[in-house]
Parts: structure tokens; C-alpha cells; sequence
């Protein structure tokens, strides 16, 4: 499992699928709670760095078509936690 820190959000333990690629030596990894966090690496540590980059992106970039879609209409926000 990896962990995680990203803007408000407490840690979160994450796991992530690797697999090595006998063609070029390289480790792909994905994270399963996000299945399009996706990355590649020559370690497993850089994989690992690389995932959490590829979250952070793919987060942004939800975040970003979320208020796009929702456009100028009024919402409401609240924190949601759960275990």
C-alpha cells in the first residue's frame, strides 16, 4: 500500500498493482482505487512517486471538469469522511 497527502486530505492508504514488463525491464503500476492513476518506472521507489503525481493530476483535472460541468449554477459544499 502506498500513502498519500494531498491538499486537505488526511493520509490514505492506497494499493497500487505492479507488474514488470519482460520486454523493456520496466515496472507499470496502477493504483486499484483509481484505476486511471497509471505509470511505468525503472524502481519500484520512482513508480511509486510516479503514481502519486499521476493521482494528483487526475484529481486536478477531475476537480477542474467538475466545476466546468457545474458551470454557474449555485452548490453546495460539505466534507465527507468515512473509514
Amino acid at each position: 500500500m502506498q500513502q498519500i497527502k494531498y491538499l486537505a486530505m488526511k493520509t490514505a492508504d492506497l494499493t497500487i498493482l505492479i507488474q514488470k514488463d519482460r520486454e523493456s525491464g520496466m515496472y507499470v503500476g496502477q493504483i486499484e482505487e483509481f484505476p486511471a492513476a497509471i505509470s511505468q518506472s525503472k524502481t519500484i521507489d520512482e513508480l511509486k512517486t510516479n503514481l502519486i503525481d499521476a493521482l494528483k493530476l487526475l484529481l486536478d483535472v477531475q476537480k477542474a471538469q467538475l466545476h466546468k460541468d457545474y458551470g454557474l449554477t449555485k452548490i453546495l459544499k460539505r466534507k465527507l469522511q468515512f473509514t
